[in-house]
């Protein structure tokens, strides 16, 4: 089941009837705000049709801060069968962390920009770095088989990851694919949050323009001019009992 979601901190999913929350979520739910919901698209099962959405639950004590640390990490490339730190991989000036999938439309929709944004910024000094944290259990379509496919196949001028035990997606919080993190060089963030306005159900251009705002801003050594706004994709799945 692909289940569209906005990021931002942690997201659950209800019932429009009653809340169908799972339990290793309740506690992250008692400690946010609901703000607001977002529609989703109705969900078919084989034996009855429901309608969902999303709550997205934002606290300022749960986010990542802008200026902290972010988690390091050291994860399998399945392309090449080794393993890769954070802190090997970084880049001189800055480093784009993309949680991503393969299978999401999400992804797809922006997947050549992303590419040519990654030549882009190489060059300057600004790394990136790919990482899937779907459970392969049950979407084997986003296993490390297929993710070296997808590399060998698009060209990836990154490392794209395998974070199978799921750790590093819940060390950032991750909630959906793609979701951005940029750091400085001294890895503390800087950004997080969309790549454009750009949606597979809008008109509007993929043009990466927030995330390419936020790089310039980055390396010019100014402040963001611009609000950062919550990504929005496919949710993170995860392994069956988390």
């Amino acid at each position: 089941m692909t289940m569209f979601v906005t990021c931002q901190a942690q997201l659950q999913l209800v019932c429009n009837k009653a809340y169908c929350i799972p339990t290793s979520t309740q506690q992250a739910i008692r400690q946010h705000r609901i703000r607001r919901f977002e529609p989703c698209q109705p969900i078919k099962s084989a034996h009855r049709r429901q309608h969902f959405h999303v709550v997205a639950a934002r606290t300022e004590s749960v986010d990542m801060p802008v200026g902290d640390a972010v988690p390091a990490f050291e994860l399998i490339e399945p392309l090449t069968g080794q393993s890769v730190s954070l802190q090997q991989a970084k880049g001189s000036k800055g480093t784009l962390i993309v949680f991503m999938c393969n299978h999401c439309p999400f992804v797809i929709h922006l997947r050549d920009a992303l590419i040519q944004l990654a030549h882009d910024v190489q060059p300057r000094g600004v790394e990136v770095l790919g990482i899937s944290s779907n459970s392969a259990v049950t979407h084997p379509q986003d296993g490390p088989e297929k993710m070296a496919q997808d590399s060998r196949s698009y060209g990836y001028p990154f490392k794209y990851l395998y974070d199978e035990s799921q750790d590093v997606a819940k060390a950032y919080q991750a909630a959906c694919t793609p979701e951005f993190y940029l750091a400085d060089g001294n890895l503390q963030l800087y950004y997080h949050g969309q790549f454009d306005g750009s949606r597979p159900s809008n008109d509007m251009p993929v043009s990466g323009e927030d995330v390419r705002a936020a790089i310039d801003s980055l390396l010019n050594q100014q402040p963001l001019d611009r609000p950062m706004r919550p990504s929005m994709g496919c949710g993170i799945k995860w392994h069956p009992g988390k």
